[in-house]
């Protein structure tokens, strides 16, 4: 029968995923004396080991989740809050708390008063999404290859337009 680990046993695990440091993890359990061979000791224990393991994978897929989550909303996001931030002259603290902002990557305002908004890349966020479900097939999909190609031909041209 498997003997399960204790509560001090269950927070160096879960220290040691956080810092990766064994002496760190076993003070932070409550191991006081002689912590680095505590956390040697502790580590080399099978069933401190496969919690370890256990632990970093369900941190690797809530991790790759939440940057799922991230990057649909930077691809599919509103911007309507980042437009109606251009039209205030200076927003209250409470105004800006209550904005979805997430999607804009930088805001600056220029001497002349104006406001200069930046947005995260859609089309490099849906690249990552694509990336992280695992199907990277540009070449398969030419409806994909268009929208890129039309981006990047857009892009040039605001380029080329700036000066």
């Amino acid at each position: 029968m498997k003997k399960s680990l204790s509560q001090k046993e269950r927070d160096f695990c879960i220290s040691f995923v956080e810092s990766g440091n064994l002496a760190e993890a076993a003070k932070k359990a409550g191991y006081a004396k002689d912590p680095e061979k505590v956390g040697l000791r502790l580590i080399c224990r099978s069933d401190i080991s496969d919690e370890i393991a256990r632990i970093e994978s369900k941190l690797q897929q809530t991790l790759s989740f939440a940057a799922r989550c991230g990057y649909k909303r930077l691809a599919f996001g509103n911007i309507a809050d980042a437009v109606s931030l251009l039209f205030k002259g200076s927003p209250s603290l409470d105004d800006l708390k209550e904005m979805d902002l997430f999607s804009i990557s930088e805001i600056k305002k220029p001497k002349d008063g104006a406001m200069e908004i930046k947005f995260f890349d859609r089309i490099k966020a849906l690249e990552k999404l694509e990336e992280l479900s695992g199907n990277k097939s540009e070449n398969d999909n030419p409806f994909y290859e268009a929208l890129i190609t039309g981006a990047q031909m857009l892009s040039k041209d605001s380029r080329d337009n700036e000066y």
